[in-house]
Formats: structure tokens, C-alpha cells, sequence
């Protein structure tokens, strides 16, 4: 096992990674946050979607219907821009959404590694099917020490405080 400089923690594979009786200033708070970076998220995802949707209704207005034909791709454009968000932003430096770094928290590998492009893109995509089958999936974060959702322990990820977030929680 060997540590992250960064939090103090255990981050090798195991039961002790991401302890929460070892470093519960990792955990504390995040289902919450997790919540706003959630609905932060989905605003900065809606954005360009809802103007291609002003657009393609403009368009289609002048073309006479015609141009409202551009709805039909505008779903798959969706699906694609949102993997894509999550793909780059949770595989990218911060290892974090836009919501997630206004809320100060990240994601990481119970290996304590950054996630990578394609856990990012994963994680939406499982979240979506879990809570399409089985809405009170969610409830599983409420049950387990390090607050991991359903879809995050199938990836083997942890989302955790940010440095600057977790000094507020460390004990004196």
C-alpha cells in the first residue's frame, strides 16, 4: 500500500483504501455535494442543448418544417455530448465534473489514481441504467462507509473530498 502526499491516506486495493475510520474527512459530505454537483451538471449539459433546441425551432419556423427534421438528431447529439462531458472532464486533470470542483470533490480508483477517460464515460452511462432498473438503487450510498453509489463500486471508484475540503474536516 503507499500514500497519497496529497490527503494522508491509504490508497492501495483492500478494504483500507479510502478508509473512512482512518480518514473520514475524505467522506464526510459527499453524497450531499454529490447532489448539487449533480444538478450543476445537468444545467452545463442542458446548456448547448437547449440552444440547438432554440435554433433548430427558429429554423424550422423560417423553412416552414422543414428544419424542425433537426430534432431527430438532436437526442443522439445529446447522449454523445454528455458522455463526452463526463468522459473528459472526470478522465481529465481535476478528475472532476464542473459541479464536482464547485464542490470540491473527486473521483479516484480505490487505487487512489485519477479516473481515466474511460471511467469517466462509464460512470453516467451506469448510472443511468441502474436507476432506470432499480430507482432506490440510490439508497446504497446511505448503507456503506465510503458512500460509493451502486454504479461506482461496479467501477471500483471513490468519490472523495478535495484537498481544500477535507482540511475543513480533519480533526485537531
Amino acid at each position: 500500500m503507499s500514500a497519497d502526499p496529497r490527503f494522508g491516506a491509504a490508497t492501495g486495493f483492500g478494504p483500507r483504501a479510502f478508509d473512512p475510520v482512518v480518514n473520514p474527512e475524505l467522506i464526510r459530505g459527499v453524497l450531499s455535494c454529490r447532489l448539487v454537483a449533480f444538478l450543476i451538471d445537468v444545467f452545463v449539459i442542458a446548456l448547448p442543448i437547449v440552444a440547438a433546441s432554440i435554433v433548430i425551432a427558429l429554423l424550422g419556423i423560417v423553412t416552414f418544417g422543414l428544419g424542425w427534421l433537426l430534432f431527430w438528431p438532436l437526442y443522439s447529439f445529446a447522449a454523445v455530448w454528455a458522455i463526452l462531458y463526463y468522459g473528459f472532464t472526470l478522465g481529465g486533470q481535476h478528475s472532476a465534473t464542473v459541479g464536482m470542483r464547485a464542490m470540491g470533490i473527486e473521483m479516484r480508483t480505490l487505487s487512489g489514481e485519477p479516473a481515466n477517460f474511460l471511467i469517466g464515460a462509464l460512470h453516467p452511462v451506469l448510472y443511468w441504467i441502474s436507476i432506470s432498473v432499480f430507482f432506490p438503487i440510490l439508497l446504497v450510498g446511505l448503507f456503506n462507509g465510503r458512500r460509493q453509489l451502486f454504479h461506482d463500486m461496479i467501477l471500483g471508484v471513490v468519490l472523495i473530498n478535495g484537498p481544500a475540503r477535507a482540511m475543513r474536516f480533519t480533526r485537531r
